[in-house]
């Protein structure tokens, strides 16, 4: 696991007022970074009320691509992307990784298993979510939130 000296990541300039970026160096102390960027970034468009599932798309998809799409070991030339965009009706989350491995969606029986929930929870609180290869290589992951409250 890299120090935290070699744990770099950074918030790009925002390509639109709709969409925000932030770079992750492959370690899991990016995960807390991923949190708070996404708390930042909804608070600011107003979303207050997705913050949580948000929240924990994110963590899920951040952990899947840093522990499963970078090389080992790890190195600063390979990084993971997390991509928020905010569309008419729902916000997209999608995590960028250098793998060409696709997803598991483990189907196991065993709910008390402390490893491979993580799609099961991505499909849980999203109404759509899948992946795309990147090219040359790469994929990204991606999961769409709808953004309207429920009228009761």
């Amino acid at each position: 696991m890299p120090s935290p000296a070699q744990f770099r990541s950074h918030e790009s300039l925002r390509d639109s007022p709709r969409t925000a970026t932030l770079h992750l160096k492959g370690s899991r102390e990016g995960f807390a970074e991923a949190r708070d960027f996404t708390h930042r970034t909804l608070d600011g468009w107003s979303l207050d009320h997705c913050t949580d599932d948000a929240v924990t798309v994110v963590t899920e998809l951040a952990a899947n691509a840093v522990l499963h799409g970078l090389p080992y070991p790890r190195t600063d030339h390979f990084d993971v992307r997390l991509r928020l965009t905010l569309r008419r009706s729902h916000l997209m989350c999608a995590v960028t990784d250098p793998s060409d491995s696709l997803p598991v969606y483990p189907h196991t029986g065993d709910d008390l298993l402390e490893h491979g929930r993580g799609l099961h929870i991505v499909e849980a609180l999203s109404e759509h979510w899948g992946w795309t290869r990147r090219s040359p290589v790469g994929k990204t992951v991606w999961a769409m939130l709808p953004t309207r409250t429920a009228l009761t």
